[in-house]
């Protein structure tokens, strides 16, 4: 049972991570941080948004995650 838990952590986990890198490469890279900040009008509201856009689906992909039964 509790192999079962950590296999859908990890896969949450790698999840999470990737997509973690992906928001990081968009949003410093590519949409610029404080252009987000100038646009929305308000820092705290852009990170709470984007800390949300990672755990949320992270949770998601945690919870959805099926277990193999044998």
């Amino acid at each position: 049972m509790m192999n079962l838990k950590k296999r859908k952590l990890k896969y949450a986990a790698i999840f999470g991570i990737c997509w973690f890198a992906l928001l990081v490469i968009l949003v410093d890279g590519i949409l610029k941080f404080q252009t987000l900040v100038d646009y929305v009008g308000s820092y705290a509201l852009v990170e709470t948004t984007l800390l949300l856009l990672v755990i949320l689906p992270t949770l998601a992909i945690y919870r959805f995650t099926k277990e193999d039964h044998n």
